[in-house]
């Protein structure tokens, strides 16, 4: 038994590496990694997947930028010809500016394979009926999962240009099976159904695929949207516009994310040191994408937070990379509070509990060299005590953390709402 898992684990490292070394191969004509390759692989494969740690410095976003504002519009990072490109996506620029990126079409096939993954676990079929619910911009996960349903043989309902009711009379009308949307967007659904006295325990949605935010894999967030669509199934996944999609929801563990491995090397780092951590600790999550060889992202240095899981084989029956607890949150979002770390995704397990709290938004700010950390929260209208629900999250916060954070009620309506990713956490 103990020599069987042995083999599975050399035959996928051996596939990775094969891979691995078909990118390499594809990156030698690529002007943006001819200068950042070690010059030993310039003619040399890699004889181990480990390798790539030498052969390739860290890239980070601010790399990306930087080779785009020197080669506009589109950067170097170019395998072929430019003329052979023809998708076009750009990052949703929540952070800092918007980075733009090109792919050929055997690149954009690799990223609707990756989708396949997630979607074949969901079980979405053909005859299968699934909305999209948010408007189209560049962002690249709206298109890639549209082709990717596409391929499947379902049909699809754009869900662009509409109000919440009317996609929810939409859902209705058309018996559609499957929603797309994000944590925040399914909640605020079921804000909206409540409020126009829209019964969702009769909607047809059997199947909820999830992206966007890390909410998906948050047990509490979990539990509110499925009190919301009492009928469904939650899929969570997550992907970036720089890597393409990226994981899928562990079918055994619904708390956690595997990193589809034939299609990533994955490594997670302290964000500070760059060494790699051990099971069971969090760092960054890191990310070479094995497939899409006319823009590849080679040790790309994501931003999000991770807890690696052990290397062992999941009970699921997968020897992919785990993410216990999924993506925990972003490094620019992740703060240091009188010596205690807390993560978005902690902050907001605390505050789904409470069904009363219809949104919030964490504001934190530096004093003297000390960061200060403030939770706002609204509640539904028909709460009847909300300063009870408001001390009793604070009284929470204190226990988790072992910190006075205070919470502060908000009027009903005060705080924004989102329909694609949601921004709550904001530096004053």
């Amino acid at each position: 038994m103990l020599r069987d898992i042995f083999e599975e684990r050399v035959q996928m490292q051996e596939e990775q590496l094969g891979r691995l070394n078909t990118l390499l191969a594809a990156v030698r004509e690529n002007e943006f990694y001819k200068k950042r390759m070690d010059e030993k692989f310039l003619t040399e494969d890699f004889q181990n997947v480990k390798d790539i740690s030498t052969a390739f410095p860290l890239l980070s976003k601010d790399d990306i930028a930087e080779d785009h504002a020197t080669f506009p519009p589109f950067g170097s990072n170019l395998s072929y010809p430019l003329e052979k490109y023809n998708h076009f996506n750009q990052t949703s620029g929540t952070t800092s500016t918007p980075i733009r990126w090109v792919d050929d079409e055997d690149s954009w096939q690799w990223m609707v394979d990756n989708w396949k993954v997630v979607l074949d676990l969901a079980d979405l079929k053909k005859g299968d009926r699934a909305m999209f619910a948010f408007s189209f911009g560049p962002f690249l996960g709206f298109w890639s999962a549209f082709d990717a349903v596409r391929a499947q043989g379902a049909l699809i309902i754009p869900g662009g240009g509409m109000t919440t009711i009317a996609r929810l009379h939409c859902i209705m009308d058309n018996n559609i099976d499957t929603l797309f949307c994000t944590p925040t967007y399914a909640m605020r659904m079921g804000e909206i159904a409540k409020e126009e006295k829209f019964d969702l325990s009769k909607s047809p949605i059997k199947k909820i695929i999830l992206a966007g935010e890390p909410g998906g894999s948050i047990s509490a967030t979990r539990a509110r949207i499925l009190k919301v669509w009492p009928n469904a199934e939650l899929y969570d996944h997550h992907g970036m516009t720089e890597v393409g999609p990226v994981s899928y929801q562990c079918p055994k563990h619904t708390g956690s994310l595997h990193i589809i491995s034939s299609s990533y090397y994955a490594e997670v780092i302290d964000p500070e040191s760059g060494s790699k951590v051990q099971p069971g600790f969090v760092g960054e999550l890191v990310l070479t994408t094995l497939g899409r060889l006319g823009s590849p992202a080679i040790r790309y240095r994501t931003g999000d937070y991770v807890m690696r899981g052990d290397r062992g084989k999941c009970d699921c029956g997968t020897f992919d990379l785990k993410l216990e607890g999924g993506i925990l949150g972003r490094i620019d979002n992740m703060i240091f509070v009188r010596g205690v770390n807390i993560y978005p995704a902690a902050v907001e397990e605390l505050i789904r509990k409470y069904s009363e709290i219809v949104e919030y938004r964490v504001e934190f700010k530096s004093r003297r060299s000390m960061t200060e950390m403030n939770v706002k929260i609204e509640c539904d209208e028909s709460t009847a005590k909300p300063q009870k629900i408001a001390k009793a999250l604070q009284m929470d916060m204190r226990t988790a953390f072992t910190l006075r954070i205070p919470v502060t009620l908000v009027d009903p309506g005060e705080l924004p709402r989102f329909e694609a990713k949601a921004k709550r956490w904001i530096r004053l």
